[in-house]
């Protein structure tokens, strides 16, 4: 009886010891194919990222004498979106909205500053005008420098996306979650018509206000609003709204969806970035976290120039200076350089 319960027991230890075998043998089998499908995601990311229009910016302008140490822990990207239709970015147009992101190269916060379209600044070789002018100008190329010159920054990469891109990342995604208010929804569905008819898309239309998901055309329609108290500044702030939803669902998207949003996205984008440099900042998206979003100049007065013209001047250029390094760098009582010092002298202060 014990020579058949020992026979047993050793009978029972080899299946128990085959069985798990087996199952270590299914393990590395799946984990072969996770690793073997996540090697082709990457390696056809790649490929995808191969076909982004790319602009290597030359010659960026730098203030003499800019001298603020605290910069160096951030990365500065402008991202421009632009008033044209799918996929023409690279062609000399104004730029509808320009947003600075400045990411915190230690902590990885976020920081969204909108740059009011119609500030008033000097664009070298075209005088004193608003700054969505540099872009039609020179391209991106300019409206950087200007932005550079102006602010004593030293932003060395652009984005450049249009109401197509915007739409179909959205869409890409499921759509994200706004609010839209009440005196706001008959302009967001208006321009939500006008998108679809660019993008030769439908749409639907918003029927009632309140906190909503929102598809891609209604969402850039929501964008372009500026008919409502507040203006541009409101559409600024709808825009900075609208990129912080877009960051927020990316966050919390499995990484299939989000490798079906940037197969989506990365071949409707003009920028500087490089390969290498975009699967970086992929890498730290779920860290990224937006602490901040606000316009900028952050001091201004709205009216008429001599030309007849209504700008925004900011009041003044260089105080609004000292603010915005504090605000994105903390430093503290930041001195402009004495481009910035000229640049506000000419604007009749």
């Amino acid at each position: 009886m014990d020579s058949y319960r020992s026979r047993a027991a050793h009978n029972e230890r080899v299946r128990r010891k085959k069985q798990r075998k087996k199952h270590i043998r299914i393990f590395i089998l799946i984990l072969l194919l996770f690793i073997m499908a996540g090697v082709f995601l990457i390696l056809s990311l790649v490929n995808k990222i191969d076909e982004i229009k790319n602009h290597p910016l030359e010659q960026v302008a730098r203030n003499e004498g800019l001298s603020d140490s605290n910069m160096k822990d951030f990365t500065n990207i402008v991202v421009f979106g632009v008033d044209s239709r799918a996929n023409a970015l690279q062609e000399n147009t104004r730029s509808d909205s320009i947003i600075l992101v400045s990411i915190n190269n230690k902590t990885h916060d976020v920081k969204l500053t909108s740059i009011f379209r119609d500030t008033y600044v000097r664009i070298d070789g075209h005088g004193y005008t608003k700054i969505n002018h540099a872009y039609s100008y020179g391209g991106p190329d300019l409206a950087v420098n200007t932005i550079n010159q102006n602010f004593d920054l030293d932003v060395q990469d652009f984005i450049t996306v249009n109401f197509s891109a915007l739409s179909n990342v959205i869409d890409a995604l499921g759509g994200i979650t706004l609010n839209i208010h009440k005196n706001e929804r008959k302009w967001v569905n208006a321009y939500a018509r006008d998108v679809a008819k660019i993008n030769g898309t439908s749409y639907e239309k918003i029927k009632k206000p309140g906190k909503q998901t929102v598809s891609g055309v209604q969402a850039t329609g929501y964008c372009r609003v500026r008919y409502t108290k507040g203006g541009d500044f409101t559409r600024a702030a709808r825009q900075r709204r609208v990129m912080k939803a877009l960051m927020t669902k990316a966050k919390h998207s499995s990484p299939l969806k989000l490798y079906r949003v940037l197969n989506e996205m990365l071949p409707q984008i003009y920028t500087s970035l490089t390969t290498q440099e975009i699967l970086q900042l992929g890498v730290y998206l779920p860290f990224y976290d937006i602490k901040t979003s606000k316009g900028f100049p952050y001091e201004l007065d709205c009216h008429r120039a001599s030309d007849g013209i209504y700008y925004d001047f900011p009041t003044t250029l260089t105080s609004n200076v000292t603010t915005l390094h504090k605000k994105l760098f903390d430093t503290k009582n930041y001195t402009p350089t004495k481009t910035v010092q000229e640049i506000t002298a000419g604007m009749g202060y």
